[in-house]
């Protein structure tokens, strides 16, 4: 079991599969919620240069293509589309991983016990440490969902919410260079953001000295 935080320059992010089609059939989590815990990813990855891949499936005949809200955070990036729904059996998605030179990936998507499950298991087999934001996963069902979860935990996948993701990143908020970009993803995205605000409001610029 890996027992390693995660690092910048030590992991690697896949995205699978955030498109509407996907979310009509999510019913375990609201899924507002799930669209802003992988913004949070996305956003995260971006703030900390950590290599990030998107991929969907029958985009253009099915399933629509990556939501704007993610892929708006990587207009640089054309996400893989695939005919298979386990994104390791696609070519150019394992091309893609291997381009990164990493072996810890952080990997989340739609339907957790299709899109995340297979993949996690099988590139687990191959020697990959695969970490999944749960909270950015989910499925047709609450169960689908969790007998998916202890499925990937079984076979070795560790579990972890998105801003634990970036906590794990930060780790110390003397780290100024990536402070304010946690503090926007925070405000952007979490209840917690609301605190940070009303805090601005009142302390003004101050606010960050007096936490």
């Amino acid at each position: 079991m890996p027992k390693e935080l995660l690092t910048p320059d030590t992991c690697a992010v896949a995205l699978i599969d955030y498109q509407p089609q996907m979310f009509f059939g999510t019913t375990s989590h609201e899924r507002t919620t799930i669209l802003h815990n992988v913004q949070a990813i996305a956003k995260a990855s971006k703030l900390f240069k950590v290599p990030t891949i998107l991929t969907t499936v029958a985009a253009k005949s099915f399933s629509g293509d990556m939501v704007p809200e993610v892929q708006s955070v990587f207009p640089e990036y054309t996400p893989i589309d695939r005919t298979s729904m386990n994104s390791w059996e696609d070519v150019n998605f394992r091309k893609a991983i291997e381009a990164t030179g990493r072996k810890k990936i952080v990997l989340a998507g739609l339907w957790t016990e299709v899109c995340v499950s297979f993949p996690t298991i099988q590139m687990i087999n191959e020697g990959y440490e695969i970490y999944v934001p749960t909270d950015a996963c989910g499925d047709i069902t609450t169960e689908a969902h969790e007998r998916a979860v202890q499925r990937i935990i079984q076979a070795g996948a560790v579990p972890m919410t998105s801003f634990q993701y970036m906590f794990e990143l930060q780790r110390d908020w003397g780290r100024s260079e990536t402070y304010e970009g946690c503090m926007d993803i925070l405000k952007a995205h979490s209840a917690y953001g609301i605190g940070v605000r009303y805090a601005k409001s009142i302390l003004g610029e101050h606010a960050s000295e007096a936490g």
